[in-house]
This record gives C-alpha cells, sequence and structure tokens, in this order.
C-alpha cells in the first residue's frame, strides 16, 4: 500500500512538473528578445533540478561563446566576478564537458566534478572556481539542437541542491524534465536570435549612412534602458513578471531609436563639424521619419518602437523636439512645434534618451573625442 502511494504521489509530482514546463514554454513564446529568453530559459532550468548557478552557451562562428550565466551563491557577494565569464569561448570539441555534449548531442551528468572516472574524453576546468572561490560539483549539461537538428547551444547548471540545502547529484528524473524542456526552450532561442538580427540589420541600414550610428552603440543604448527601466518599474512597485515582460520589448525598441537617420541627407549625416543651425533642424526630422516606419502598429514592439523613435529628443523641461508637430496641407515637411513636457514624453522615451546620451559622453563623435 505504501509503494502504491509513494507511486501516485510520484506521478503527481512529475505532471506538475510537466504543466509547469508547458506553461514556461508558453510565456517564452511570448518573449522577444534574446537575452531575455536566455535568462527565462536558464531561471527554468534551474528551478526544474533546484540548481544554484548555470550558463548558456550559444554557438557563434564555429565555437561556443559564454552568452549569460546565474550563480546565486557567488554574485550575491561578489558580483563584479560575473565579468570573469563575459569573454569565454570553447571549441566544439570533446575536450571539455560542454564541447562534448555540443559535438555528440547528448546530455551530460556528472556527480563531481573533481572525481571523473579515468578514460573521459573530457576534463573539468577549474580555472574560474579557482579565481573565483567557488566549488563547483555536480554538473548537467544539456545540448540545445534545432528543429533541423543542429546545435543551437548548450545549457549547463550546477550544483543541484535536496532537501536539506546540500549539494547533491543531479537525477534521472531531472535529466528527462530538462531535456523536454531544452527541446521547446530551442524554438524561442532560435525566434529571438532572429530578430535580434533583424533588428542589427536595419540599424546596419543606418550606419551605412551615418557611422557614427554603429551595431554596438545601439546595443548599448538598448541593454541601458533595459536596465534602467527594469530599475524605475522595481521602484514603482511593479510585478516583476511585467517587468520583465515590457524590459524585453524596451530593450529591443531602443535599439530601432534612431532608425529614422536613413532619410537624413549624407551631407548632414556624414559632416565631420558641427552642424549649421539649419542643419540641425533638418537632423530634427529623423525622430519623425523613424517614426512613420511603426505608424501601422501591429504589435506592442511596433508600438513602443514609435513612441522611442519620436520621442527620445524630447526633455522635461519642453525644449526638445520634434515637439507638437503641425502638418498644413501641401507642406512636404511638417512643422515642429512646441516641444512636449513632463510626463507629456512616454516614460520609455524618456529612459531611451538618458541611455543615448549617457553612451554619447563616452563615445568617440565626428565633432568631439571622448
Amino acid at each position: 500500500m505504501g509503494v502504491r502511494i509513494n507511486m501516485a504521489v510520484t506521478q503527481t509530482h512529475e505532471g506538475s512538473v510537466l504543466a509547469h514546463i508547458l506553461e514556461i514554454t508558453e510565456e517564452l513564446n511570448q518573449l522577444q528578445d534574446i537575452d531575455t529568453i536566455l535568462d527565462r530559459i536558464l531561471l527554468e532550468s534551474r528551478k526544474i533540478t533546484n540548481a544554484e548557478a548555470g550558463s548558456i552557451f550559444l554557438k557563434e562562428n564555429g565555437v561556443l561563446h559564454f552568452r549569460y550565466v546565474h550563480n546565486d551563491v557567488l554574485y550575491h557577494a561578489h558580483s563584479n566576478n560575473k565579468h570573469i565569464y563575459s569573454n569565454m569561448e570553447v571549441p566544439i570539441n570533446k575536450r571539455s564537458i560542454v564541447g562534448y555534449s555540443a559535438i555528440t548531442g547528448t546530455t551530460t551528468r556528472i556527480d563531481d566534478v573533481y572525481n571523473l572516472p579515468e578514460g573521459l574524453p573530457y576534463s573539468f576546468n577549474s580555472s574560474f572556481d579557482e579565481k573565483t572561490g567557488y566549488k563547483t560539483r555536480s554538473i548537467m549539461t544539456i545540448p540545445l539542437n534545432s528543429s533541423r537538428g543542429e546545435i543551437v547551444g548548450v545549457i549547463q547548471i550546477i550544483n543541484s541542491r535536496d532537501e536539506n540545502g546540500m549539494v547533491s547529484p543531479f537525477t534521472e528524473n531531472m535529466e528527462t524534465f530538462v531535456s523536454f524542456f531544452a527541446r521547446h526552450a530551442c524554438f524561442a532561442i532560435e525566434r529571438g536570435k532572429m530578430t535580434r538580427e533583424l533588428i542589427l540589420r536595419m540599424m546596419k541600414m543606418a550606419e551605412l549612412r551615418d557611422p557614427k550610428e554603429t551595431g554596438a552603440h545601439v546595443q548599448r543604448v538598448g541593454a541601458y534602458s533595459a536596465e534602467i527601466y527594469h530599475r524605475w518599474a522595481l521602484n514603482k512597485g511593479i510585478d516583476i513578471k511585467e517587468i520583465k515582460r515590457k524590459k524585453d520589448l524596451v530593450r529591443l525598441a531602443a535599439m530601432l531609436h534612431d532608425v529614422g537617420k536613413v532619410g537624413i541627407s549624407d551631407a548632414i549625416l556624414k559632416k565631420p563639424a558641427r552642424l549649421t543651425e539649419d542643419e540641425f533642424t533638418t537632423m530634427k526630422y529623423h525622430t519623425l521619419l523613424g517614426s512613420q516606419l511603426f505608424v501601422n502598429s501591429t504589435s506592442e514592439l511596433d508600438s513602443m518602437s514609435r513612441l522611442i523613435a519620436l520621442g527620445h529628443h524630447e526633455k522635461w523641461s519642453g525644449g526638445g523636439y520634434p515637439g507638437h508637430v503641425n502638418s498644413p496641407e501641401g507642406e512636404t515637411l511638417p512643422e515642429l512645434g512646441e516641444g512636449y513636457h513632463g510626463d507629456e514624453v512616454a516614460i520609455e522615451a524618456r529612459i531611451c534618451a538618458l541611455a543615448d546620451v549617457f553612451d554619447a559622453l563616452g563615445s568617440v563623435r565626428s565633432y568631439k573625442e571622448i
């Protein structure tokens, strides 16, 4: 009788885990930005296995790049240690644990990385433990394969903890659940990468026109905007799920803040000196041109992109542009009016304006050095 009860409890638990995975998979389908998607996938993989740390590698240019990392133990005390991982890349071969999972397409479970059996093709790289003081013990590494069977990346989760909080091995059931989740999560990763690539292609067009508008600049502005929004929203008491959902959109929309510059002439965009008053007036129209790309909004991302493109040069005091636009009949270009001020400017546009200025202050421009 006791065995039957235990089996029933186990089946109930497994059913609830599967239901949770399906629910999270549906939520992943609502996310747009690759960084937000990776963060959520890693978080949920750790929840399923009660793991205290983990990372995601993505395949780029034939190698595995460290793209996202969590560590509840290490970063609470030493948050700056996160940068140790930021530029790491791993060859796709059998000599490393993640490389082995990537090249073989198999999940790898290790109970104690410091006591590996002899004869294995891979070894554990302990250099990061030595640099940070962290102690890795149990590891599970899961390949991320696309619908075409190609390797997209690898999830590595570290140090599962039992009900007493002690580090323990990952179980076969955990492997089953996380592998199931990874198969579904991979679709979200591919979609997120495609969205990011489409936006960067749009920005590449702007970069061809304006050498100052580089991909690195727009990605920094997007990242700064997302983090500023996150802090602002926390201070406003907004629900964390809503924060993460909207942060996802803010990052992408902010990256498109200057896309309207494709409509400004080269003589102005590439002028190696400060603009005249007339030239600057013409430059102001990039806000309107950018917003017009998103007039027929079909999504929340389109709507936010329009708000940011239009309002990222408005000022709280009302001295910004393009302001209240007047479009007399027969005019090719509308007349720019008095700037919006205060809360008339969308919060997303105000945040992007702050991020854009912050990045510009630390960047070279044709008319100034850093």
